[in-house]
């Protein structure tokens, strides 16, 4: 029997994850389907209450939904718990699990992408203190970043962010930022300023330690300014776009029983579609 899997949102139309998952499906010869599935802010709860019913064996669950994903599943990983979202969804004994993927999907990008990372990072300076900024900041203490600066316009929002997760960090504002650099050893940008159709992230890295990585959650486009000027600095980057590649191996691995790979080709694949998108 065919495997159906989905991804849920409001809206959902931009969703790339049936790209990713059906480039699987194929490569794998599994027989399995993958698909988008619009659910409205008022009818998550009853969806999710209900989605033993079938017909999905499982979902990605993106904005607005995954506080309402968090909430209502049976068992819960300790990340969902420390983030109070979900993203990833599956069905154990008829009952609904729930795990946040994006703070492994973020790690096994910067592991893929510069090995070793975390041995050299002290300082990590996060940019931003919305969702993503929780995953991020979460996963980097998780791996053992001794000392974490979140940048924020809101202090009261940074704060916040570090009271919920229960973690040590310093708080500044953008004004702060350039006295930064120079001790710091992973710069991550985590808000939308750069991504295509935002404000640019007006940033000078002239600063920037030596050897220091960058990387920007932004993947549209997929060198972002920032990235950009790192880069033409001798700067190690970290693109937005193996995140979002990576946060979907958990459950992909979880609803069709095998874990796969991240590579060029589906890299090459994805990257092809934000082209095809830009140009339109």
């Amino acid at each position: 029997m065919t495997k159906r899997a989905c991804v849920i949102g409001y809206p959902v139309a931009h969703s790339r994850s049936p790209l990713i998952h059906g480039y699987w499906l194929r490569e794998y010869k599994i027989d399995g389907e993958y698909v988008r599935h619009e659910v409205k802010p008022e009818d998550i709860d009853t969806f999710l209450k209900n989605f033993a019913r079938g017909p999905f064996i499982g979902c990605n669950v993106t904005l607005p939904h995954k506080e309402a994903a968090a909430r209502n599943v049976a068992k819960s990983t300790d990340v969902v718990r420390a983030l109070g979202v979900a993203n990833t969804l599956w069905l154990e004994n008829d009952a609904l699990h729930g795990d946040n993927t994006d703070v492994e999907g973020y790690l096994a990008h910067l592991d893929d992408t510069i090995s070793g990372w975390d041995a050299k990072t002290r300082h990590a300076v996060v940019l931003g203190a919305g969702g993503a900024a929780r995953a991020i900041v979460y996963g980097l203490k998780m791996r053992g970043v001794k000392t974490l600066t979140i940048v924020n316009r809101s202090r009261d929002r940074a704060e916040q962010l570090v009271k919920e997760l229960k973690i040590a960090a310093n708080i500044a504002g953008f004004d702060s930022l350039e006295a930064l650099l120079p001790s710091t050893d992973l710069l991550v940008n985590t808000t939308s300023l750069g991504m295509s159709g935002q404000p640019s992230l007006e940033i000078d890295l002239k600063n920037l330690k030596a050897g220091a990585a960058v990387s920007d959650i932004v993947y549209v486009p997929l060198e972002t300014a920032l990235l950009g000027q790192a880069r033409e600095r001798g700067h190690p980057v970290v693109d937005g776009l193996g995140m979002l590649l990576h946060q979907a191996v958990p459950g992909f691995e979880r609803w069709f029983g095998l874990r796969p790979k991240v590579t060029k080709e589906l890299r090459d694949l994805i990257v092809a579609d934000l082209l095809k998108g830009a140009a339109k």
